[in-house]
């Protein structure tokens, strides 16, 4: 009987976190595509209402996850304004399985990855992107071959932070995905739920795991973030 609650105990965390590896992947490769261009768009590009833009993407950082959440289930709910027209075309709701988790975690991390990849892109000595334009390279061509390569670092390191906190997403996943045992209980949830049923032995592991990952993460963003001064 031990030893199947252990093989047991064993399996869910394993799931978990190969659950929330798999969330946090799929979220940060969208991330850093997204949050890329967009942080080009803001540090390059002078348009009207540039700035409130900016503070329209930084908005899920300041907000209660929770209320993050809601704004998700209203635009992708089984009766939100995208998620209807899904439902309707193809009878997919993304509400309740993984595919929402990610997408939370995706709109709490990008914040992370346009703040970081804004600032490095800005620091980009534009005498360098000048002499580019002078030498006859094109917007498209500076920007692959000058612009981002110089500002790598900075990205990289807005891409590692934003890894890290798509790991730790809780509110909004709990909102969107819910909080459903073998299907989409990430480590978080799995830890909310362990700690408020009394099983703290499995808690207990799960959290030291969360944290030594969340920290080597943190340690790396850090570094890169340094390296790019």
């Amino acid at each position: 009987m031990i030893g199947w609650a252990t093989d047991g105990m064993y399996n869910s965390t394993l799931f978990s976190m190969r659950l929330s590896l798999q969330v946090a992947a799929v979220a940060t490769i969208f991330v850093v595509i997204v949050g890329t261009g967009i942080a080009y768009a803001l540090a390059r590009k002078e348009f009207k209402g540039r700035e409130l833009l900016d503070v329209l993407f930084t908005l899920p950082l300041v907000l209660p996850p929770t209320v993050t959440g809601y704004y998700l289930i209203v635009v992708f709910g089984r009766n939100g304004l995208i998620g209807k027209t899904i439902y309707e075309w193809t009878g997919f709701t993304i509400m309740f399985t993984w595919y929402a988790a990610a997408l939370a975690s995706f709109v709490v991390a990008l914040p992370l990855m346009i703040k970081t990849t804004r600032a490095s892109i800005e620091s980009v000595d534009r005498n360098l992107v000048n002499a580019a334009y002078t030498l006859g390279h094109g917007e498209v061509e500076t920007a692959f071959k000058v612009i981002l390569p110089l500002a790598r670092k900075g990205i990289i390191a807005g891409a590692v932070l934003s890894f890290a906190r798509a790991m730790g997403e809780f509110g909004a996943t709990l909102m969107l995905a819910g909080n459903i045992p073998g299907k989409t209980d990430t480590m978080p949830l799995a830890i909310y739920s362990l700690a408020s049923s009394g099983e703290w032995t499995q808690a207990h592991t799960m959290v030291i795991l969360l944290t030594i990952m969340s920290g080597v993460f943190l340690y790396l963003a850090n570094t890169y973030s340094k390296r790019s001064l």
